[in-house]
């Protein structure tokens, strides 16, 4: 997916999550591990969001172990750079077409 595009779904996102209840906390987190697309707060619980799009296959199967563990790295980093502790979890918004689908929890 090109940045451009990349850009595109993360705003669809951010405007979905926000719709939802949401607060945004920061986007494209980087660290030396990875990169978080969105930190979202919702009920006292960050909610670490990874945003994928396609046209002709479902988004998910973008959510590989490999990117799952990335992710993991970098809110470890994340949390103890910013002296966070409180309950979080790892959602995805797969953007695909006009479809926008919020998994919550993606790892249990």
């Amino acid at each position: 997916m090109s940045r451009e595009k990349g850009n595109i779904a993360e705003k669809i996102a951010r405007e979905y999550l926000i719709s939802c209840g949401f607060e945004i906390i920061t986007q494209n987190f980087y660290s030396k591990f990875g990169e978080i697309d969105i930190v979202a707060l919702k009920n006292e619980v960050l909610h670490f969001v990874e945003v994928k799009s396609g046209k002709n296959f479902d988004p998910i199967y973008a959510i590989t172990p490999k990117k799952l563990q990335k992710i993991q790295k970098t809110i470890q980093y994340f949390l103890m750079q910013n002296k966070i502790d409180r309950p979080y979890c790892i959602d995805a918004v797969c953007i695909q077409e006009d479809q926008i689908n919020f998994l919550e929890n993606i790892i249990l």
